[in-house]
């Protein structure tokens, strides 16, 4: 399907890939892995022909359709549901179109406009669009919000579903895994397995590859070789290869030492010269064997604690969230909710509780992982156990000598644009020599002059590896570390779980990287509903967890609400409190049915050109039937939405 001949490709005056050879079948789940700055991301801009090869073929058919995930950042007026129905195009536009004849009562480009639904599936499109984003962790309610207030991390998401809608024969994701939770990457997995196209995967979730690859093709040193198998296999092919190859070598390296030892000593010799002259041809004549240059290996570490005592955190009988705020807002992302709050300047009206109850202790060489959908309340539970949130009842007790390491999404955000990673050390320990500034980052990988540079230049992964080294040079006794791994390489997470297993402090631990998290951690604490519990389980079994999980145990999404005008009465922030009766599980599904049922009957009579022979009245008459069918359709899918959320994973 995807062919690439004698294929180079340069960023500026850098050789990304050179002579590359290999072809990609249809049909294949290819996992893309490298370091970063290997060229993934560019390989990827030139199968979409965004960049054109410096050398060689890369031939991709004309009539293979290919989707991806934008990099750029949507703010848009567009409900959520319509700005990923627009991922297909075709159904967009006949919709488009539908409502514009309807408008205008253009009944011939109403039945011209059915004519094309039905040709490009598209009746069915938006239950599609809608699972997509079920799928992703938007409640119903979320699907009518406008782009624009969503946050970052969600708008990221609606990007992905944007791509998981557009029809593809060839689909290109790029970190698809960064800013989605565990229950998302769970769910994405299942539905990349019944992809019937070609995918091309960039990840550094090594669990992710695993179970979803068949082929990995692994970009080093210029080159790409392609594996058969998933990362797990790659490896092994890989090490088995290197292997071989240093034996090779080395066998190599004996002859030529041999050969040499003969020439040097006889090479005088009258009646051994035409031997030794026999062996120069021989030596010139040997194939040259690459040593294997080992990747050089990253390792990281953090310092031992300067005081480590036993006991060092707790909260007893805590309800942990937000005081004074507007109780209209709902929270799903708690940096998001300070900014709306900080944005409209509104005076204390309500606390807004996000966890209930939650005693929990941190002791020297604990290792938690936190499990739970975002919006469940993991990262306000770190809050408040850093000391950034106060408990809204109940107490946070902290031993005199705590020290915490805190990693979040703002901490690389808040590095200091223009200054180099000695300056942040410096701003750190003001009096400590500029030798042990560079002794230390040169261990974090940041050697010689590196530890000068500008971190404007810095790649995101860059960015959070000075994060969490400064983090490091303060020697905590705790480290608070919500998704650490985002845009962190493979071998990173490597190291970084390495040094995590010899920290000898305590670790609380959120990441939606289960290789990561399953190193690490020696328990887990489930935050769901309100509440935050031990979970008697390991990651398979939290993922049959979330496949059966009660009514009680679901969280809806809620990231950011469409803007509330001060006028509005406030509205009760929704909790599921039992479970749903199988009973009106099966009513809601039969009224879904049932619509739908009547829909496609109107449907079809629309789309008969006789029933346009009288001027258009039946076709009008049948028309407002069809508006008010699909206002009903909408709010009983929304409907069943909810109740399959609180029903099932």
């Amino acid at each position: 399907m995807i062919s690439f001949r004698n294929f180079a490709l340069r960023r500026g005056e850098r050789l990304l890939l050179s002579d590359v050879d290999l072809t990609l079948h249809a049909g294949w789940r290819v996992g893309v892995v490298g370091r970063n700055g290997t060229g993934k991301s560019s390989l990827f801009a030139a199968v979409r022909n965004e960049v054109e090869a410096d050398r060689g073929d890369l031939d991709v058919p004309a009539r293979v359709r290919i989707a991806s995930i934008a990099q750029e950042m949507p703010s848009l007026p567009d409900p959520a549901i319509d700005f990923v129905l627009s991922g297909d195009a075709d159904v967009h536009a006949a919709l488009q179109a539908e409502a514009n004849a309807f408008a205008a009562e253009d009944w011939e480009a109403v039945a011209e406009a059915h004519h094309r639904l039905e040709e490009v599936s598209g009746y069915d499109a938006t239950a599609r669009a809608g699972k997509l984003l079920h799928g992703l962790g938007f409640s119903a309610d979320t699907h009518s919000r406008a782009v624009s207030t969503f946050s970052g991390g969600w708008r990221v998401r609606l990007n992905l579903a944007r791509a998981l809608m557009t029809p593809s024969d060839l689909l290109l994701l790029d970190e698809p895994t960064n800013h989605l939770d565990l229950d998302a990457v769970l769910w994405l997995e299942q539905w990349l397995l019944k992809y019937p196209g070609t995918l091309l995967l960039i990840s550094h979730d090594r669990e992710f590859l695993d179970n979803v690859s068949t082929h990995t093709l692994h970009l080093h040193d210029g080159k790409a070789k392609l594996y058969t198998g998933d990362y797990t296999a790659f490896e092994r092919q890989r090490a088995e290869q290197l292997r071989l190859q240093q034996i090779t070598h080395e066998k190599a390296q004996a002859e030529r030492a041999h050969l040499q030892s003969f020439i040097d000593r006889f090479s005088a010799s009258a009646a051994k010269a035409k031997q030794a002259q026999s062996r120069v041809k021989r030596l010139a004549k040997m194939a040259g064997t690459e040593a294997v240059r080992a990747e050089r290996e990253l390792r990281i570490d953090f310092p031992a604690p300067l005081k480590l005592p036993h006991a060092l955190l707790r909260l007893n009988h805590a309800d942990c969230g937000y005081p004074g705020r507007d109780s209209s807002f709902v929270f799903g992302d708690s940096e998001q909710a300070d900014e709306h709050a900080a944005s409209n300047h509104q005076s204390p009206i309500t606390n807004h509780v996000i966890l209930h109850n939650v005693g929990f202790g941190l002791e020297a060489g604990d290792r938690i992982g936190l499990l739970g959908a975002n919006g469940a309340g993991k990262s306000t539970l770190v809050k408040t156990l850093v000391g950034e949130l106060q408990p809204l009842t109940g107490e946070r007790y902290a031993h005199p000598d705590l020290r915490i390491g805190y990693f979040a999404q703002h901490t690389v955000e808040s590095l200091k644009k223009g200054t180099s990673p000695i300056d942040h050390l410096r701003h750190l320990s003001p009096n400590a020599s500029t030798q042990s500034f560079r002794d230390f980052l040169g261990k974090w990988n940041f050697p010689g002059d590196r530890a000068f540079e500008s971190i404007d230049g810095f790649s995101g992964g860059e960015r959070a590896r000075l994060a969490l080294a400064l983090i490091a040079w303060l020697q905590p006794n705790v480290l608070l570390l919500d998704e650490p791994t985002n845009h962190l390489d493979l071998d990173m997470r490597e190291a970084l779980a390495e040094a995590l297993s010899d920290f000898a402090g305590a670790i609380v631990l959120v990441s939606h990287d289960r290789h990561l998290i399953g190193l690490v951690s020696d328990t887990y604490w489930r935050v769901a509903n309100g509440r935050v519990e031990p979970f008697d389980g390991d990651l398979d079994e939290y993922a049959a967890w979330l496949r059966s999980r009660p009514a009680s145990d679901v969280v809806p999404m809620a990231s950011v609400p469409a803007p509330v005008a001060k006028a509005a009465p406030p509205v009760a922030v929704a909790k599921p409190k039992t479970k749903v009766n199988p009973h009106k599980l099966a009513k809601a599904e039969a009224r879904v049915g049932e619509l739908e049922a009547e829909l496609a009957t109107i449907e079809q009579a629309l789309a008969a050109p006789e029933l346009y022979a009288d001027g258009g009245a039946r076709a009008a008459e049948l028309g407002r039937r069809q508006g008010e069918l699909r206002a009903a359709l909408e709010t009983a899918e929304a409907e069943l939405l909810q109740l399959y959320e609180a029903s099932a994973a």
